[in-house]
């Protein structure tokens, strides 16, 4: 038996061994995070709670085995990957607590940054460390790197807003540093570890040189080898101890929670693009700006503000730069509007000695400055996505004292010349003298190596030799600098890092090879493969923004995962090598990959390069359709109204049978014929509907103008309400009444009964009929709306998604058509009396309105409903996905799993726009789900 077989057992009897990976597939997803570096970890174990944590690594250090932490994936410089056994925080452990003044916030170490802030938001507060990843990144990766971001700088970042935080040691030990009683047990347990650490405090603070080393490295941003400015801004262990765990990147232990002091969020802002003539001069005025009111100056040469001024959005200005024009984006903040108008005025006259290229001009409306900030946040994946397939985006990151920044800057573009990376770009958080380079590399050609290693060497003499400044300013070490950090900091401060890890991890089992690295080339080794595997998903570069919204993140693999994964398997097709590995992923993938995609796109959003996962999903459905099934598709498509008429019956004798048998036996009649037909055999549950009413007739009199033509969705036709709903009205005959109410009249598109959006087509691959579909029902509605006169509604929020994307690739038309949440807010409520009702509530946002940009109008509709509006956090799509979630309901549970908790117990309603997520939703939460439009229809008279 292997030793990796022995430690899975020991694992085994602890963790469910559904948290427990060794298979080929799980071990490379897990494999993968946003570095550009991939080690495939011999296992991978989800840890959700401390003991479990402690468990793990006591296991891991009786065996002698090393264990590498992971939280988001998002790093960048390759600290978060393992050949040995790679331990994930579960994305469950996510507790947090606000301390009563609001000074202090306690986070978990899964609980996502952004989330964080979302917490605080109302307080006017935030946490100090503000990384671009925020959105995706995790409060155990941001606090174990030092992660820190636009506006946080080093006053506000992990190390200088951490209050206290658990700690679990090599050995499982436990130190809670806000606990006194912890804090004994452990000085009287790890006595020569305290011991230690008071001798490395006190040889540093004898030692001037070093010690004004340390001092000096540090009013930069710096994150290169371990925190020594923690041996000399504190004397007290303790204190030591925990300042050392920011940045130590899981290389001394584990962040089991930290507890920040939140930091003032001022409500007022406002942006100014400031355009300099070069360079030179952008640099030089930080040196003024600095010494302003401002919480953010960004900084963009020509070549990153080329990269974007084509995309939508963009100022039109962009494109009429001279070459050596260079941008910094100012972001100002206050606690009121005057505060915030001085300021601006004084940020602009600071600079008036300098030539610009047009003159300041700021805003503090939210709409116009977040276009200037969408410049910015562009740079990244703009680089990315005009890579050569096969490449790989590098982001680089330094820092330079403030005087030397700009002739550091104009050295670096030279090194890009010299090198002949002719699409790097220069931006970065210019007050902290931290610049990011962004570059596409080739991997895969020896000579593409050897240039790049060149290059970098030279960097790194530059920045870390010549300018003395930091190899790595807010990316953490990892494996890229780890050659490097004796480089930066010389022999004596290098030797302390060693004896650090030494007191810490005596048995080196923590991360080995992260921070410390004795292997000269180790920024060359386990480089990542970026194959080429479809169009479609070639850009990716793998950073795992898109993880959180994706259902089946929990359940089975995420969207950055996928990718990866497929990629391997297409190399591994292409290459004809390993074709035992080939086809176990192959047949891993069917349903990890797959069959479990919910296809609703919501990672297109996040994802920096607007990647659509779930494309190449429908296209390998696509792939796999038979002659066989494409006709019967086909048989369908053209006979819907029988279709339509056959399932209103089988919904009316399911519908009978659970009225005379009862919800338990009709439930384990379902679950027993599902476990044996398996997943070809859709699972019914009790929120499972009768057929819905007959149509309403069309009311549509010459007199009246006001008319709306009225297309309910193929699910609507069919499905009414289930046993025990509030109504027993269809939606239909619902939404009949409601625009009666707002004096509409209704009309439907001829042929209504055979019309369809398409998509239960297209989302299983059948491109051919759900376009013939979609196509049919958009000339249905130019007839019947005579070419746009009227407005559309759809009563379901994914067809009209659906037809919309249609009409959009075939170049647009005059239609206009609205979902139901658009159609009330833009119509409705200004036409209706509507009487808010004292009740709590809760809504679903579905992935299709989340696309089309409604999240706000359908909390808006909701609040003028209702006195109480919950809007679950973490809950994204329903994993529903039209049908699929009756095939797959452990989808739909996953994604859910958040839900009801949130609920509270005077929330007994749930409302949303489409019939199948609600369906799923009711199930998964105990409480009714419905349409949108019952809630309005309600609250008006």
């Amino acid at each position: 038996m292997s030793r990796y077989k022995e430690l899975y057992n020991e694992f085994a009897k602890r963790i469910p061994t559904n948290r427990i990976f060794v298979d080929e597939l799980n071990r490379l997803a897990y494999g993968t995070d946003a570095s550009f570096y991939r080690m495939l970890p011999e296992i991978v174990i989800k840890v959700q709670n401390s003991e479990e944590v402690q468990f793990v690594v006591q296991k891991c250090k009786e065996a002698n085995m090393p264990v590498t932490f992971r939280a988001a994936g998002t790093s960048l410089s390759g600290q978060a990957i393992s050949d040995s056994v790679l331990m994930v925080a579960d994305r469950s452990w996510r507790g947090h607590k606000i301390s009563n003044d609001k000074q202090f916030i306690s986070l978990e170490p899964s609980v996502i940054g952004s989330f964080a802030n979302a917490y605080l938001k109302k307080y006017d507060k935030k946490i100090g460390p503000d990384p671009a990843s925020i959105d995706a990144a995790m409060i155990g990766g941001i606090a174990a790197n030092n992660a820190s971001g636009m506006c946080c700088g080093t006053a506000q970042n992990s190390y200088n807003t951490l209050e206290t935080m658990k700690i679990i040691f090599r050995d499982g030990t436990l130190l809670d540093t806000g606990n006194e009683e912890s804090i004994a047990s452990f000085k009287k347990s790890h006595n020569s570890l305290i011991e230690n650490i008071i001798e490395l405090h006190k040889g540093i603070n004898s030692d001037v040189e070093l010690s004004s080393l340390i001092r000096h490295k540090y009013k930069m941003k710096n994150t290169t080898g371990y925190s020594l400015n923690s041996l000399v801004d504190f004397s007290d262990p303790i204190q030591i101890i925990q300042h050392l765990m920011i940045g130590s990147e899981g290389t001394l232990g584990f962040i089991s929670e930290i507890t920040y002091r939140t930091v003032l969020e001022a409500p007022n802002k406002a942006s100014a693009l400031i355009l300099f003539e070069n360079l030179r001069d952008a640099c030089k005025a930080v040196f003024v700006l600095k010494k302003q009111a401002v919480d953010a100056v960004e900084i963009m040469d020509r070549a990153a503000l080329r990269s974007v001024e084509d995309k939508a959005g963009m100022p039109e200005y962009l494109k009429t730069l001279a070459d050596n024009v260079t941008a910094l984006l100012v972001e100002t903040s206050a606690v009121n509007k005057e505060s915030l108008q001085k300021q601006m005025v004084e940020i602009a006259e600071s600079i008036n000695d300098y030539n610009l290229v047009l003159p300041v001009a700021f805003t503090d409306v939210p709409s116009e400055y977040s276009k200037l900030w969408k410049i910015r946040k562009g740079l990244f994946p703009s680089v990315g996505a005009m890579r050569e397939t096969g490449t790989t985006c590098i982001i680089e990151d330094v820092a330079f004292p403030l005087d030397k920044l700009a002739d550091a800057a104009l050295e670096l573009q030279s090194l890009f010349a010299k090198y002949h990376y002719d699409e790097a770009i220069i931006f970065g958080h210019s007050l902290e003298g931290n610049l990011h380079f962004v570059f596409n590399q080739d991997f895969n050609i020896e000579s593409e190596v050897r240039r790049y290693k060149n290059f970098m060497d030279e960097v790194i003499l530059m920045t870390a030799g010549k300018y003395k400044g930091s190899l790595k300013a807010e990316h953490g070490t990892g494996r890229n600098m780890a050659p490097f950090v004796k480089y930066e900091w010389g022999e004596k401060a290098y030797s302390m890092m060693q004896e650090i890890k030494k007191i810490f991890d005596p048995e080196n089992i923590l991360n080995p090879g992260v921070i410390l690295n004795n292997d000269e080339n180790i920024h060359l080794k386990n480089l990542k493969p970026l194959p080429a595997a479809r169009d479609i998903i070639d850009k990716c570069i793998e950073c795992g923004f898109c993880e959180n919204s994706c259902p089946s993140r929990d359940l089975t693999l995420t969207p950055r995962q996928r990718i990866a994964t497929y990629r391997e398997i297409a190399n591994l097709t292409r290459n004809k090598k390993d074709v035992h590995r080939k086809n176990e992923l192959i047949e891993s993938f069917k349903y990890y990959g797959e069959e479990t995609c919910a296809t609703d796109g919501l990672c297109a959003i996040s994802c920096p390069v607007g990647i659509d996962t779930g494309k190449l999903i429908k296209q390998l459905r696509a792939d796999d359709i038979s002659p066989t099934g494409n006709t019967v598709a086909k048989v369908l498509a053209n006979r819907l109204s029988l279709v339509l008429s056959v399932m209103k019956i089988g919904l009316n004798v399911v519908h009978f049978c659970h009225i005379i048998l009862g919800t338990p036996t009709v439930e384990y009649l379902a679950k027993t014929k599902k476990k044996i037909f398996g997943k070809n055999f859709p699972l019914w549950n009790k929120w499972m509907p009768k057929a819905a009413d007959k149509l309403l007739p069309e009311v549509n009199s010459f007199e009246n103008e006001k008319k709306v033509v009225y297309f309910p969705s193929c699910i609507s036709r069919s499905m009414g309400n289930p046993k025990g709903s509030k109504t027993n009205e269809s939606l239909t005959t619902v939404t009949h009444r409601l625009l009666l109410k707002a004096g509409y009249d209704i009309i439907y598109p001829k042929d209504l009964d055979n019309l369809c959006c398409g998509m239960p087509w297209l989302s299983k691959g059948y491109n051919e009929q759900g376009n013939e579909k979609t196509d049919e029902l958009i000339n249905r509605l130019n007839e019947v709306s005579e070419n746009g006169k009227y407005p559309v509604l759809y009563d379901t929020s994914p067809c009209l998604q659906t037809t919309k994307n249609r009409i959009e690739l075939k170049g647009g038309n005059s239609l206009k058509i609205y979902e139901p949440v658009e159609f009330i807010s833009d119509y409705l409520l200004e036409a209706l009396e509507i009487k808010k009702q004292e009740k709590t509530i809760t809504v679903h946002v579905t992935c299709s309105s989340t696309k089309m940009g409604l999240t706000d109008k359908f909390i808006k509709v909701a609040k003028a409903c209702a006195t109480d509006v919950i809007i679950p956090e973490n809950v994204t799509c329903c994993g529903f996905a039209g049908d699929r979630g009756f095939n797959f309901p452990e989808l739909n549970e996953s994604a859910l799993k958040y839900l009801k908790p949130q609920l509270t117990e005077s929330c007994h309603e749930g409302y949303s726009n489409s019939k199948t997520c609600e369906i799923g939703l009711s199930y998964n939460s105990g409480i009714e789900y419905r349409s949108i439009i019952y809630l309005v229809d309600e609250c008006c008279k």
